[in-house]
């Protein structure tokens, strides 16, 4: 069986930087082994696979090299821009995902903006201040979990972007990941965040969709904001548009596809 994957940048309109995942349309679906040697095959951070329904809705999945995850911000936006770019959709029509965190929506923008409508996920958990400080070899701010990830805030850009993590320890985390952010100094921006998931086979990931479907929340209270910009300043770095909407986050942001490859399964 031949299978033809996409390598997307996502949030970002300039090949090499954002957040890099790969994208296979397929026809039938495939096993989860299949899936899971793929996205250990292509060791990016998030490998989507997406397939039509009959009732013109699409299935998508996520996976990293050593796991399927619940969302993934980054790869449906890649999977979006794949969708739009290659025909398989009007880019005048929203396109739905059924995935396992619900319906996922994604319409495009006159401009090529993507717009993502994603479930909000606020960090309203405990979550041990004592384990988040030694993974991070140091004393944040304020400390909480959502249902996939925790969170620290750190004091300013400067303290977040000189974090030493000690990745064992995030690994012994019981959550998916751990998000660290910080207020910006940039202006133009809100927030700073990076994202680390050793658990996951990802130290640190580039750009984190989902994990502002928790940031969002975080700072709209603290800044008193519906619609705000933040960057994620890992080394490749990527901007993310993000709007409150309820129980939903709007995330908005642009994908560059930079490499089409045939893999013979």
């Amino acid at each position: 069986m031949e299978l033809t994957l996409y390598q997307v940048d996502a949030f970002t309109s300039t090949p090499f930087s954002g957040n890099p995942a790969a994208v296979c349309v397929v026809e039938q679906a495939l096993t989860d082994d299949l899936m899971q040697a793929i996205a250990n095959e292509m060791n990016l951070s998030e490998t989507a696979f997406v397939r039509k329904l009959e009732d013109g809705s699409w299935h998508l999945r996520w996976f990293t090299p050593v796991a399927e995850v619940d969302l993934c911000g980054h790869a449906t936006l890649a999977t979006s821009h794949v969708l739009f770019e290659k025909g398989f959709i009007s880019v005048d029509v929203p396109v739905q995902f059924d995935t396992l965190s619900g319906t996922l929506t994604v319409t495009r923008e006159p401009s090529g903006l993507l717009v993502m409508d994603f479930p909000a996920e606020p960090a309203t958990k405990d979550f041990s201040n004592e384990l988040i400080d030694k993974a991070l070899n140091m004393d944040c701010l304020k400390h909480a979990a959502n249902r996939m990830d925790a969170l620290a805030e750190v004091a300013n850009e400067e303290t977040l972007r000189g974090i030493q993590p000690d990745m064992s320890a995030i690994a012994a985390l019981d959550v998916r990941g751990l998000i660290v952010t910080a207020p910006a100094d940039d202006p133009e921006l809100d927030f700073v965040s990076r994202f680390f998931a050793p658990q996951c086979g990802v130290p640190e990931d580039p750009v984190t969709g989902s994990a502002h479907c928790c940031l969002a929340p975080w700072w709209g209270e603290r800044l008193g904001k519906t619609r705000m910009k933040a960057r994620q300043v890992s080394a490749r770095g990527g901007e993310v548009d993000v709007e409150l909407a309820g129980e939903r986050v709007l995330l908005r942001g642009r994908a560059v596809t930079v490499m089409t490859a045939q893999m013979d399964v």
